[in-house]
């Protein structure tokens, strides 16, 4: 017997936002292999026109290695026969009004056909410019629910957002949905309307100023950590975020909305194969850089959980969700997407096993020889951090601040260089501090009753989202980090022959 979520699928008219996004590409490919007799895929994708739509799906999705598993079983010809019949590219635009699709004639059927909404277009930048994250993870998940609300059938709409909107608490974080204008630090309340008529007037205040695009983009950026910190939130993301989770709760009237929010999402650990990731994720760059002997010390907490989770586990959970709830009119249900409450893996336990790695399978240097990986000191506290930068690079560079006044013509440069790394190192470390010393661990109970009451319907082979059954030293060393350098190569002959 067909398990339910494949028979969910069948003949629906789906849209997906943020199709080229690491997510949304996995989302595409697992429901086009799953269920090919899916009626119709609208992707959303941002470009000036369908031709150009058209044309960033097929190089920046199709084409991808993603993609094998599935080309390989039914064969190039019908792989593009089934592309073309059921996947429609919309250009368009969440942060606009009608996600900025212009075809009235597009925006027409889509309105009659569609069944279902995942929306997962989101900025992920931490300290993006403050107006351009409003725009599309607060603005666009309201204009992507107005969209919804004005579909002749809508059976769901299904938004991905992030576990870390709960900001830097400890202990058990619970699947709540936020008020509209909750804090986390108990302050005033957030007025979301008074957040965009600031935007509107640093911009203008900018403007008037005569400020060049890298003095706006900067000052754009600071107010927008600086808002999100004034409420509780570490980062601009987490609070655009947690606004956008607010708009959806507060106007969703009988609109079924299912929230998921995953932790930290990694490569594949099955599906459509192991080890398929694209881009770095918060840990992935440290993994890059120290395989690259390049990593000296880190910030991060031993004895803390990292809670990551495989993408496909999260895609099987968005489908398993939105069949469950499909239709449900009350539903404004939050999902916990993550490891850290059922099978915890501690950065410890990474931190050894990335050392086995690259011992075992050391990178190559430019030289063609093995890279020895540098022993490396890791800080518990930002208090420590602090003290050992300071002597190790701070003191380096008052010592070529003191030599640039004396030596102007020779060290001149050099300050500047060692003082911008030093300065952008700070900061990046400022921003994923909260993540490398979080003290929480995500409830996920809402999932593993849906996990609990899907098993005997026998769906948990097709859709595993189980972090239970996850071998943490096995994915890391077979699966993960081995995806990782895998894509990292790749990336840099592409680089290489781009130059």
């Amino acid at each position: 017997m067909e398990p339910n979520c494949v028979q969910f699928l069948e003949n629906k008219t789906i849209l997906v936002t943020g199709v080229s996004g690491f997510l949304g590409k996995v989302l595409v490919e697992r429901i086009l292999r799953l269920q090919p007799n899916v009626k119709r895929l609208y992707t959303l994708v941002r470009a000036s026109d369908k031709k150009s739509a058209e044309q960033r799906l097929h190089s920046e999705i199709f084409e991808k290695d993603l993609f094998k598993v599935l080309r390989m079983n039914v064969g190039d010809e019908s792989l593009n026969a089934l592309i073309s019949e059921k996947v429609v590219p919309v250009p368009g635009d969440i942060s606009l009004n009608n996600m900025g699709v212009n075809d009235s004639n597009l925006l027409q059927d889509m309105m009659q056909d569609i069944d279902f909404v995942f929306h997962s277009a989101a900025n992920t930048r931490f300290d993006e410019r403050y107006d351009i994250a409003l725009g599309v993870n607060t603005f666009g998940a309201i204009n992507v629910l107005n969209f919804a609300k004005k579909c002749v059938k809508p059976q769901l709409l299904l938004q991905v957002s992030t576990a870390y909107v709960c900001g830097e608490r400890s202990g058990l974080i619970e699947e709540k949905p936020f008020a509209m204008g909750e804090t986390l630090n108990s302050k005033n309340n957030v007025d979301i309307n008074t957040e965009m008529r600031l935007v509107e007037q640093k911009m203008k205040q900018l403007i008037e100023q005569g400020c060049s695009e890298e003095e706006t983009k900067k000052a754009m950026r600071d107010l927008g950590l600086k808002r999100a910190k004034l409420y509780g939130w570490p980062n601009t993301y987490v609070f655009t975020k947690s606004m956008g989770e607010m708009l959806l709760g507060h106007y969703r009237e009988n609109m079924p909305i299912v929230i998921i929010r995953p932790t930290i999402i990694t490569s594949t650990i099955s599906d459509p194969f192991p080890g398929w990731i694209e881009g770095f994720k918060t840990v992935d760059s440290i993994f890059i850089a120290y395989g690259k002997g390049m990593l000296k010390c880190f910030l991060v907490d031993h004895k803390a959980v990292c809670d990551i989770i495989p993408v496909d586990m999260v895609v099987n959970a968005m489908i398993a969700t939105a069949a469950e709830h499909s239709g449900d009119f009350r539903s404004h249900t939050i999902y916990h997407v993550g490891s850290s409450y059922r099978n915890p893996v501690m950065y410890n336990q990474i931190y050894k096993t990335m050392i086995r790695y690259f011992v075992e399978s050391p990178l190559l240097g430019r030289n063609g020889k093995p890279i020895i990986a540098p022993n490396v000191t890791t800080l518990s506290t930002m208090a420590k951090f602090r003290v050992y930068t300071g002597l190790r690079y701070k003191l380096p560079i008052q010592i070529l601040g003191l030599l640039c006044v004396i030596f102007p013509s020779q060290f001149g440069d050099k300050y500047e260089h060692h003082n911008r790394i030093f300065n952008k190192a700070m900061r990046l470390v400022k921003l994923y501090k909260p993540y490398a010393l979080f003290k929480g661990i995500f409830d996920d109970r809402n999932l593993e009753t849906l996990r609990i009451k899907n098993e005997a319907k026998e769906m948990n082979k097709l859709f595993g989202s189980n972090p239970k059954c996850i071998d943490w030293e096995d994915y890391l060393m077979n699966t993960h980090i081995h995806g990782l350098i895998s894509h990292y190569t790749r990336s840099q002959e592409i680089n290489y022959q781009r130059s």
